[in-house]
């Protein structure tokens, strides 16, 4: 009965033109083409899965049922995420959605084919060295890093490799529980989450930077401090570590030193003209002090450095004193703070002093003792780059006469004081002119405020959905005139008259720098608030 009917099939199968040889693909069940559609289908949802474990667009708490959701319907995710960002991104800007959807498609073509020509030349992985020059191979030897955590080791690269790629300047790695915690990425000043990861993992993470570091695994209560560097192809890049002892475990810092600052020029900073002539007549005198002061991360370091690739190092000895170094300065000899070894701000200066240097550059003024060299230095034939730690032009003078500097060799010494903020600049892919209520644009207009240049935030993958991109600078400059010179030396009243106006108006010089830098179309007033107030 079998065989009879297989052989009616057969016949059934040659009447129809068939052949065993020749059947149709799509009469298969499992024909190649829906196998091949299978496949695709099967690594969508996988990689869509995938993506959605280091995605912040989900919270920690529904993760679990995006990543299920995913794995059934990632395709139709993609395509509703394709559709929904332009869509978003229109009735925001109120521009045409099929424009938006164009702009949009454009774009994902055009970073397909940045990821096919990359792929074609395999990019260098990132390699993580310590002080010495040992890789993580090195430190925990073949044998033992089979035995540790490959997913830390590879999560504690993916997070340095991200931090770069996002222009972050530092990393923290810190506990939110006992079973979470949070790494956080610094970018243009602000913090933003990059992941929350479970404890396990994270202090296994915190374990591998602070081998390469060279600190002490075993402790966690202590502070530490240490160092490493990531190598990338021909780049390298410098990182600074601290560690301290918290609740619910250990907290890491990470300080990615800017290497680019060797590269800042004056005309990158972003003051106005008047101000870089002012500047560059300063730094091209033979001897005097020009101090930068500012809070924690309003670029001081970059500024100066830009000061100082202003000169002519081969005819002029420049010797700098830095804790720690943060980029490589040709020409220039370059001293790194040691505590350990007892290499202090005032100890170096004292040596730079007999090496008959031109341009001396203090990284921070911290005690009485590196002021008063400094200061000296600048009476002396010597021009001084220095930093200080303080709010305003009057606050630097206060806080000289706080360390305890006699007002005569800060008057005989100081000729240029500087204070500076960092502004964020506006993305230039997605910002759009700003709306204004009635009583806003009475304002503007009673103050002569050309409000229609002013624009708004909207957010896009490049800025991250943040709005911004990159920094700029304002600051306030006042020269230490003759007048001010006879006012610090002889009046002791000064450091009160400074308290009660100088604050004042060096917040206002600021907020006038800022808002010209609003009505151009740089930054908003939000940012303005944030930064100055």
């Amino acid at each position: 009965m079998l065989g009879h009917t297989t052989i009616e099939y057969c016949a059934s199968l040659i009447q129809t033109g068939g052949a065993l040889g020749q059947i149709n693909p799509s009469a298969l069940l499992f024909s190649p083409a829906k196998m091949l559609m299978f496949t695709g289908w099967f690594y969508l949802c996988f990689y869509c899965a995938q993506k959605l474990q280091y995605s912040t667009i989900v919270s920690s708490k529904f993760r679990s049922l995006a990543t299920l959701v995913a794995l059934f319907l990632g395709p139709i995710c993609i395509l509703a995420l394709m559709i929904f960002v332009p869509l978003k991104q229109s009735l925001v800007s109120g521009a045409r959605f099929s424009d938006t959807l164009r702009n949009y498609l454009e774009d994902l073509v055009a970073g397909a084919r940045r990821l096919g020509a990359a792929s074609e030349e395999e990019e260098p992985a990132l390699v993580l060295l310590d002080s010495s020059g040992r890789s993580m191979d090195d430190i925990y030897g073949h044998d033992d890093r089979k035995r540790v955590d490959s997913r830390a080791l590879t999560l504690t690269e993916t997070i340095i490799a991200e931090a770069l790629d996002q222009r972050a300047s530092d990393i923290l790695i810190d506990p939110r529980s006992e079973q979470k915690y949070a790494i956080r990425f610094r970018v243009d000043g602000l913090l933003r989450i990059f992941q929350e990861a479970d404890s396990d993992i994270s202090r296994a993470v915190v374990n591998s930077i602070k081998a390469v570091s060279g600190m002490d695994i075993s402790e966690k209560r202590r502070p530490q401090d240490g160092a490493f560097v990531a190598k990338k192809g021909d780049v390298t890049s410098s990182f600074r570590v601290a560690s301290a002892g918290v609740l619910n475990g250990e907290k890491l810092s990470i300080r990615v030193l800017n290497h680019d600052a060797s590269t800042h020029s004056l005309d990158d900073v972003g003051w106005t003209k008047k101000q870089l002539t002012l500047v560059r007549e300063m730094v091209a005198k033979p001897s005097g002090m020009i101090l930068i002061c500012g809070p924690t991360g309003s670029g001081k370091t970059s500024t100066m450095y830009a000061m100082l690739n202003e000169m002519d190092r081969f005819t002029r000895n420049v010797i700098t004193v830095e804790d720690p170094i943060e980029a490589i300065l040709p020409e220039a000899s370059q001293i790194e703070i040691n505590a350990k070894a007892d290499i202090t701000f005032a100890k170096a200066l004292r040596s730079m002093l007999r090496q008959d240097p031109d341009v001396i550059c203090v990284g921070e003024i911290r005690d009485e003792e590196t002021a008063q060299i400094a200061l000296r230095a600048a009476q002396t034939g010597h021009l001084v780059l220095a930093t200080l730690h303080c709010d305003s032009n009057a606050a630097a003078i206060i806080r000289l006469l706080d360390l305890g500097v006699s007002p005569a060799l800060i008057a005989s010494g100081l000729h240029l004081v500087i204070s500076q903020r960092l502004l964020r600049c506006l993305c230039e892919a997605c910002k759009r002119p700003a709306e204004f209520t009635p009583s806003q644009i009475r304002e503007f207009k009673r103050n002569q405020v050309a409000y229609q240049e002013i624009l708004a935030p909207v957010g896009c993958r490049r800025c991250n959905d943040t709005g911004y991109y990159g920094r700029t600078a304002v600051g306030d400059l006042t020269v230490v005139t003759a007048q001010l010179k006879t006012s610090i030396a002889q009046d002791k009243g000064i450091a009160d008259q400074l308290r009660d106006s100088g604050a004042k108006k060096g917040s206002s010089n600021l907020n006038k720098q800022a808002l010209r830098k609003v009505v151009s179309g740089l930054t908003t007033l939000e940012e303005i608030t944030r930064v100055i107030g």
